[in-house]
């Protein structure tokens, strides 16, 4: 990953700070109609990669999961079940004041929502089982400290599953990018109301590492048993890796 990308909003240069609160600025916008958003840009698609990486998670009674920016908890209510805790860790309270109207405790037993950013969880070293994290990595501040940040929560052996946007194949690479960068930013405007919100999420999903460079930045951080699977021609790539045992 470019070091850029850490001071980077879009394509346009700014420090760590701006892009931090330009993405929550983003985040707050979008928050009442973000799961609407994505239905329709995906065609509803997203739900069945979401789906995936829940059946990947081969959860285990007891166990303590975190939905890193998970925000709406869409994500959360799909590992949510008896006997285990699931954590949604989103930096925007708008967005999960949205999930908590949708996650009553009595129909998804379980799930808690506290702020918290990739770069600074709110929870204690090797406490977690899984992390998760969907579509949320590349807003992060700093992707690479996420990384690190998400290693120092898991305990020995625990996992992380990262979903992501990455780099389709090449036969179908003009048709995604005129989509895009013509067809996202107008849906926002229309359904979302933001479109330059929208617009950055296209540039961000450029400026992305794709699958190799991914899962090198996971081994660099210090994972073990890296390994992705692509999702519809790679536009989505579900990441995996665990924290090494002592």
């Amino acid at each position: 990953m470019s070091p850029s990308l850490s001071q980077s909003f879009g394509y346009e240069q700014v420090s760590e700070d701006e892009r931090e609160r330009r993405i929550r600025a983003v985040f707050n916008a979008v928050a009442p109609r973000y799961d609407l958003m994505n239905d329709v840009m995906s065609f509803g698609i997203h739900r069945l990669w979401k789906r995936g990486m829940a059946k990947a998670a081969m959860l285990k009674p007891g166990e303590l999961v975190v939905d890193l920016a998970g925000g709406t908890g869409d994500v959360a209510r799909l590992l949510a079940g008896e006997g285990r805790r699931v954590v949604v860790c989103d930096p925007s309270v708008e967005m999960m004041a949205v999930g908590k109207a949708r996650s009553p405790n009595l129909e998804f037993p379980g799930i808690e929502f506290v702020e918290g950013k990739a770069e600074a969880m709110p929870f204690a070293d090797a406490s977690v089982d899984l992390v998760t994290i969907a579509f949320g990595l590349r807003n992060a501040t700093s992707p690479e400290a996420g990384l690190a940040e998400i290693l120092r929560v898991l305990k020995p052996g625990g996992r992380f599953l990262c979903l992501e946007f990455s780099r389709p194949w090449a036969v179908i690479r003009p048709f995604y990018d005129a989509y895009s960068f013509a067809v996202i930013p107008r849906l926002g405007a229309w359904i979302a109301r933001q479109p330059s919100a929208y617009s950055y999420l296209v540039e961000s999903i450029r400026r992305f590492p794709d699958q190799r460079e991914m899962a090198g930045l996971m081994r660099a951080a210090g994972f073990a048993r890296v390994e992705w699977r692509n999702l519809s021609a790679g536009i989505a790539c579900l990441h995996s890796g665990a924290k090494p045992a002592p």
